[in-house]
């Protein structure tokens, strides 16, 4: 890529990355992490030396990796459980959407199906057989459904954990792979004990009710209970999903967890922060490879970089659910004119004025801003070009954008 810095000042400006770096990334939550500690030490190692292009070279291999790295989750369960439902629930498409998973009233899934994700492409999430509908031992089902190829796996249950599953859990763990357990549409098992008994229903108990059978179950059986999801396909940010959404992004390893979190529906303003922290690491990573300024000189942005800029801004717009199509299907569910929506948000606008004299002005205004930020770049004298920041900016907007849709739906 060439050499960023002169012999000069060389030092200096590596000490100063190298500072920057190590700063940012303590700053960062371990489980939140889209680089290994391994590769932000080699990184800080390559730093340390002055080896801008080492440095790079580990940054590039790292995003490169990120990017192309594939995710798959296999979700499997009784006839009836909602899987299919679970599955259109995490690609965020409705059943009657294009790609969606079949939804029925007669089995639908005889074999493996694989659904990708409409927005990240190398996440695919299987549709497996229940494990009873093949009549093989656990064992062979695995082998059968090639578990090898899968990162996890979501066994999904709706009235009671059978025999069955009980041996395919014990089965997965046997072959060190993670599994969790889902119990869906408690909703309307909430709305039937309420029918059921109208004076004396207890949301609280008649949840706990259902989590210990469960539990009970695995004891039973002599087996340690893992943690119960309870969740309602229909209504997402209630229940569980939440919480079951925070422990796969916890539990995947560090390379896959930026394209799974950004795969997330935007159910809650916290998913929609973890989604913003990840996206800004991968910026800086990007940043930090395409080389740092010593000094940050106010000219004007080329036209190549108006025109990144603009398919940054798209791409990000698209990740967090604020493009054209996403307001459009938003607006026919909520039954809202979708040009109501369009008023409430600001990042279609961003660079609807072209012209050095707007993206200038955006950019001194947001460099002020990110300057100030307690644990920011600036705040130890690093500089990155304009256009990063400009990115920050947009990402910004747009997850502000999302939340002010999410409060309106």
């Amino acid at each position: 890529m060439g050499q960023y810095f002169s012999d000069t000042s060389k030092n200096d400006d590596c000490g100063e990355l190298t500072s920057s770096f190590t700063t940012y990334f303590k700053m960062t939550n371990t489980e939140s992490k889209i680089i290994t500690q391994e590769i932000i030490d080699s990184i800080e190692l390559h730093l340390t030396k002055g080896n801008i292009q080492g440095a790079n070279s580990v940054i590039r291999d790292a995003l490169k990796n990120i990017d192309n790295i594939p995710i798959n989750v296999a979700i499997t369960g009784e006839f009836g459980a909602g899987k299919s439902s679970l599955i259109n629930a995490l690609m965020g498409v409705g059943p009657e959407d294009e790609g969606a998973a079949e939804v029925g009233v007669v089995p639908t899934t005889m074999r493996s199906t694989p659904y990708k994700h409409p927005k990240i492409q190398t996440l695919t999430l299987w549709d497996l057989p229940g494990i009873g509908t093949l009549n093989f031992p656990p064992k062979d089902y695995l082998e059968k459904v090639n578990f090898q190829v899968y990162d996890f796996f979501i066994i999904v249950s709706a009235t009671r954990f059978t025999k069955l599953e009980l041996d395919l859990a014990k089965a997965i763990t046997f072959m060190k792979k993670n599994y969790y357990l889902v119990r869906t549409k408690v909703d309307r098992d909430l709305d039937n004990e309420k029918k059921c008994n109208p004076l004396t229903f207890d949301r609280e108990k008649t949840l706990h009710q259902i989590r210990s059978m469960y539990v009970n179950t695995f004891i039973e059986n002599n087996m340690d209970a893992p943690q119960i999801f309870m969740v309602s396909n229909m209504y997402l940010s209630d229940y569980d999903f939440p919480v079951l959404m925070d422990t796969l992004v916890k539990d995947l390893s560090a390379q896959r967890r930026h394209n799974f979190l950004l795969s997330l529906p935007n159910i809650t303003e916290p998913v929609i922060d973890r989604k913003c922290n990840s996206m800004q690491q991968a910026i800086w990573l990007e940043a930090c490879k395409a080389g740092l300024l010593a000094t940050l000189p106010v000219v004007g942005i080329l036209r190549d970089d108006v025109e990144k800029l603009k398919e940054k801004l798209n791409h990000y717009r698209v990740l967090f659910g604020v493009d054209d199509e996403s307001l459009e299907v938003m607006a026919k569910d909520s039954q809202v004119p979708v040009e109501q929506l369009k008023k409430l948000i600001k990042s279609p606008y961003l660079l609807e004025t072209e012209g050095e004299t707007t993206l200038g002005e955006m950019f001194l205004k947001y460099l002020e801003k990110f300057a100030s930020a307690t644990g920011g770049p600036l705040a130890t004298g690093l500089y990155f070009r304009k256009t990063f920041y400009l990115q920050f900016l947009f990402l910004d907007t747009v997850t502000e954008d999302a939340k002010v849709l999410l409060r309106q739906i």
